[in-house]
């Protein structure tokens, strides 16, 4: 606080005869500070300089002091300047001092000395803890002891609240001020453990304002939610449901049901503070599950569906397979074990397979259709074979009828005899 600063950089001038003017500036200092009062002569014929307080009362009569007064000391006295110090400057040492120059006749030059009152420490009231969430809050913050009247502004976790009430009051002693400004606001759950600051600005805390805080205390009603372990449970898995629940004061222990009763199976579905394990699901499981948390404010509570699916059939593929084959291929016992290996090969080369996908086996279609051109090319070569056999008899008996005939005619009639007279010498044996 012992700082002085000039407030006017212009300089008074009273202009004389012979050159000769005393020259002063302007002061501000705050209360409790050290003022400088400095008068200074550019030309001056050994006149004497003296200063004097706004109670006309002389102070420094060039080097000797006037006023019997510990706080004004001298810091220089020449020809050409006097400077005195006046120190734990208070309110009442505000206005106007004068400097005088004794010359034919007596040349002056003012110096206003202004005196800044500090604003005191800021104080916060109006808040209860605790305070209910929905509730109006209004929070007053008030200062005194400034000059000029202090500003105050209101934050919330660091960011400025605009609409506020402000009131300036002047204080007995008709100098300073006494400055007040409320916040109102509706309080919810979001505003548990915020801090709100009060700032108070003035230009004699040399850009050091001074805060008071206040952290809000808001209780609350629980806020439930309900987290399961798996998205898809299914049978057989075990499944951990945990009740995430949040208020204040902190709730108790959460209460579980299934549909409305108690637990069915407690030894399958074990509550662990806020979790409800259940060690192995089954269609019995189905139902919906909910979690109740409580505090001195109230209750709330969540509810999960639980809906325990099937587990896949990683077989359904290999089992249709053989009915395709058998339906497809009849005729050998080789086919059914190439066919019975082509199931085996899709089977090993996608064990992790669901129940329902029917996707196509190329190696199943491929190893069919080599079956069943196989066969049809053995067919064929068959029927080529019995074809040529049969030829080769009518050629054979139409060759012996025409050994000795003498024409084509006569060779047909033999050889049809021949049939006839082999058909007659048939033998029997007994």
């Amino acid at each position: 606080m012992l700082y002085c600063h000039v407030a006017a950089a212009s300089k008074n001038r009273v202009k004389g005869s012979q050159g000769q003017f005393p020259l002063t500036q302007n002061v501000t200092v705050v209360e409790g500070g050290t003022a400088n009062l400095t008068c200074r002569v550019d030309q001056n014929d050994n006149t004497s300089l003296q200063w004097s307080n706004p109670a006309q009362q002389t102070l420094y009569f060039d080097d000797k002091k006037a006023l019997r007064d510990n706080r004004i000391e001298l810091v220089r006295a020449t020809w050409h300047e006097l400077s005195i110090s006046v120190s734990d400057v208070s309110l009442s040492d505000e206005g106007q001092y004068t400097c005088s120059l004794f010359t034919m006749p007596v040349k002056t030059s003012k110096a206003f000395l202004t005196v800044l009152g500090v604003p005191e420490k800021p104080q916060i009231s109006g808040f209860s803890s605790p305070v209910m969430e929905g509730d109006l809050m209004q929070l007053t913050c008030k200062t005194s002891g400034s000059k000029p009247a202090a500003d105050i502004r209101w934050f919330k976790n660091d960011k400025e609240i605009k609409d506020v009430k402000y009131l300036k009051e002047e204080d007995a002693n008709r100098k300073t001020f006494t400055v007040s400004s409320t916040l109102d606001f509706r309080v919810d759950r979001n505003d548990d453990g915020v801090k709100v600051i009060c700032r108070v600005d003035h230009e004699s805390l040399n850009s050091t304002p001074q805060v008071a805080m206040q952290v809000l205390e808001i209780h609350y009603t629980p806020s439930v939610k309900i987290i399961p372990s798996t998205p898809f449970p299914q049978e057989g898995q075990p499944l951990v449901l945990t009740c995430e629940s949040k208020g204040k004061p902190l709730p108790e222990p959460v209460l579980w049901t299934k549909d409305g009763g108690e637990l069915p199976d407690p030894d399958r579905m074990v509550v662990s503070g806020r979790e409800l394990n259940i060690i192995f699901l089954n269609k019995t499981d189905n139902g919906t599950y909910r979690c109740e948390a409580t505090n001195t404010i109230g209750q709330s509570s969540a509810e999960y569906v639980l809906i325990v699916h099937d587990v896949p059939n990683t077989l359904l593929s290999t089992t249709i397979i053989p009915s395709l084959t058998t339906a497809t291929v009849t005729t050998s016992v080789s086919i059914s074990a190439t066919t019975t290996t082509s199931a085996t090969t899709s089977s090993r080369r996608d064990p992790n397979a669901l129940a329902g996908q029917t996707g196509p086996d190329h190696a199943l279609i491929g190893g069919i259709v080599a079956v069943v051109v196989f066969v049809t090319l053995c067919s064929i070569f068959l029927l080529g074979r019995y074809l040529a056999r049969h030829k080769g008899t009518y050629l054979t008996n139409e060759a012996k009828g025409a050994e000795d005939a003498p024409d084509a005619d006569t060779a047909i009639i033999n050889a049809e005899g021949s049939q006839v007279n082999a058909e007659e010498k048939k033998e029997y044996f007994i």
